[in-house]
């Protein structure tokens, strides 16, 4: 027996709020895509994420606590659209998940300097020393050797998620309108 949420339809998504999306999500490839640094404008909230999930996992101890920026960097994005998709809030959910991928860029980023540690590095706590996370989990893997591998991996997960994403919100878009226009139809025939 299906689960409840799982029986109700998506929300309808307008033509106009369809196209808006659209657009968005493509200008955003567009400017990602064009980007040389790493860094887009949007991993300025990622970077306040990520720093927070090593203060919160710290609690747990020293591993978790390095594992705990990218942890949360993906899990509060995650989270929400998971609860969006039970809510059935197609734009919302889009939204959300979309994001998620984007914080798969920036993380490849980060893995892709574990060996050359060249990234102007932050930390939450402040001091002299600040750790490079993907440096100290590849080594404690023993796979620092293949961060640029790894983060090719990853970066490729990231735009073809961001893609699905897009082409997803465009689907249930149209499948919308056709909705709207066969509701309509059969309006008119009563």
């Amino acid at each position: 027996m299906k689960d409840r949420w799982l029986q109700h339809e998506w929300e309808p998504t307008a033509k106009a709020a369809t196209w808006s999306w659209l657009a968005f999500y493509g200008l955003f490839l567009v400017y990602a895509a064009r980007d040389k640094s790493g860094f887009l404008l949007i991993d300025n909230v990622n970077l306040v994420v990520h720093e927070g999930g090593h203060l919160l996992f710290g609690w747990f101890g020293y591993w978790i606590g390095i594992w705990g920026g990218t942890i949360l960097q993906w899990m509060v994005p995650a989270l929400l659209s998971a609860y969006f998709f039970a809510q059935r809030k197609p734009t919302a959910f889009a939204f959300c998940l979309f994001f998620f991928f984007e914080n798969f860029l920036y993380t490849a980023t980060y893995m892709a300097d574990a060996r050359a540690m060249q990234l102007p590095l932050v930390s939450a706590g402040g001091g002299d020393y600040i750790e490079h996370d993907w440096n100290t989990i590849f080594s404690g893997l023993r796979v620092l050797q293949y961060d640029a591998r790894i983060a090719g991996v990853i970066r490729t997960c990231g735009w073809a998620g961001m893609l699905s994403t897009a082409t997803w919100i465009g689907f249930h878009g149209l499948r919308s309108q056709v909705q709207a226009a066969e509701l309509a139809h059969e309006n008119e025939v009563r």
